[in-house]
């Protein structure tokens, strides 16, 4: 087996776009689990609270909470498998080319593979982030409900004044 310099050079210039396309996929990582990391702090604040006194408002933040948590989960698990399929994607470039075995279906497979991942990864995301919004504007509405003055009274028919 003879590699050649330049036979390297192609394949490192092949392997470029999936490594930056793996810097996107670490830096959406990063996101998710700090949004992870927010929810699991509201949560163990809302638990402690809960101990004290029972309270239907943070019985029912805490449920969201829950399902938010789930979501950033399946979304970071979809993440981490578009990582690691990207990974295979270039090691497979690698070994393809230095080895001369025809990987070009495998290759292809796993970057379709990691495309469906990262594209789960987003919708999980995307849901995620509609119903931390659903609840935020349900809470805008309630306190402007709690700010906004009382409708002022109907007024009261007048009665016609008798002319004699």
């Amino acid at each position: 087996m003879n590699i050649q310099i330049s036979d390297i050079g192609h394949v490192i210039q092949l392997a470029i776009a999936p490594v930056f396309l793996l810097t996107g996929v670490a830096t959406k990582l990063t996101v998710l689990t700090n949004r992870l990391a927010r929810i699991i702090d509201r949560t163990r604040v809302l638990e402690d609270r809960l101990k004290v006194s029972p309270n239907a408002e943070f019985s029912s933040e805490l449920e969201l909470l829950y399902q938010r948590s789930h979501l950033i989960n399946f979304a970071i698990a979809s993440s981490t498998a578009c990582g690691l399929l990207v990974c295979v994607v270039i090691a497979m470039l690698f070994a393809g080319d230095t080895t001369g075995i025809p990987l070009d279906q495998y290759i292809a497979a796993c970057f379709v593979f990691a495309m469906i991942a990262l594209i789960s990864s987003f919708v999980y995301f995307l849901r995620e982030i509609f119903i931390a919004s659903k609840f935020m504007r349900m809470q805008h509405q309630a306190i402007m409900m709690l700010q906004s003055p009382p409708p002022p009274p109907p007024a009261s028919p007048t009665l016609p004044t008798s002319q004699t």
